[in-house]
């Protein structure tokens, strides 16, 4: 996983990312879809005490409702979910430091409920706020991001946006790996970019955004830093066949249009619904 920054790793990155800027020139046109579309921002991503994320909405949420936040699994503040577990309805007051365009913070959200966490098949947490859609747009000019609702497709343009790092990373996908398996973890149909997305520890949970529309496909959540096989921050690959493959230096993202499927009206959670395919508690 891009881990949840701790002291040393902290250290570490710090020490690898010194000659990083604040906030990543704007995206070029090189990097996108088509000349026309707008380059790729922060605003509506967020910053999280030791992790990245954004503020997401689905293709049928209503402004009125309740606005959701989204990182990863393994950035819950109460730690990793266990191999299988799925947690629901858990009680939260976590905090996140709302981004414009630019980067800079202008509002602290705070949650409410963490809605959905695990690290089973997918790695992803999805918090829901004490404001609605509309009045943070209202307050602060800031609208959410839309999750995609279909399969995003290789070759597509990417920009990985990190509220942590206010940084952003452009590359494109380059394929989906059946299996990735890190330690204990294992996740379906997962991402993987291209070289150029050299994503570092404290941009986990960060959208994964096709700058063709604007809207979020993946959450980004880890990468091969070492060459090891198969253990934790040395993610491996696994075919359907059981063959294991490393790529050292490469890194992943994992899959979200299967989410909104899972939401009804309200956004509320709902697990039985049709076509909702997330793991169950």
């Amino acid at each position: 996983m891009k881990k949840p920054l701790g002291a040393v790793l902290f250290a570490l990155v710090m020490a690898g990312a010194g000659a990083a800027p604040a906030v990543a020139a704007p995206v070029s046109t090189e990097d996108t879809a088509t000349p026309a579309v707008k380059a790729v921002d922060f605003a509506g991503t967020v910053s999280l005490s030791n992790c990245s994320g954004s503020v997401v909405r689905f293709p049928n949420s209503a402004d009125s409702d309740p606005a959701l936040v989204m990182t990863n699994g393994h950035c819950l503040e109460t730690g990793f979910p266990e191999p299988g577990e799925v947690i629901t309805g858990q009680s939260s007051s976590r905090t996140f430091g709302l981004l414009n365009s630019s980067g800079s913070k202008v509002a602290t959200l705070r949650a409410n409920q963490v809605v959905y966490s695990t690290m089973t098949d997918t790695d992803v947490t999805l918090y829901r706020l004490t404001t609605t859609y509309a009045a943070i747009k209202s307050s602060y000019g800031i609208s959410p991001l839309t999750v995609q609702n279909t399969h995003p497709t290789a070759g597509t343009a990417i920009t990985v946006v990190s509220g942590y790092w206010k940084r952003t990373y452009a590359c494109n996908i380059d394929g989906f790996v059946y299996r990735l398996k890190e330690g204990d973890w294992t996740w379906k149909d997962s991402v993987r970019y291209t070289s150029a997305c050299q994503t570092i520890g404290g941009t986990s949970g960060s959208p994964v955004i096709d700058n063709a529309t604007g809207k979020v496909v993946a959450v980004n959540n880890t990468g091969n830093e070492d060459g090891q096989r198969c253990t934790e921050n040395n993610p491996c690959e696994v075919d359907e066949n059981g063959q294991v493959t490393v790529r050292q230096g490469i890194n992943y993202a994992e899959e979200t249009y299967q989410i909104p499927a899972c939401f009804a009206a309200g956004n509320k959670l709902d697990l039985n619904a049709s076509g909702c395919v997330l793991p169950k508690p």
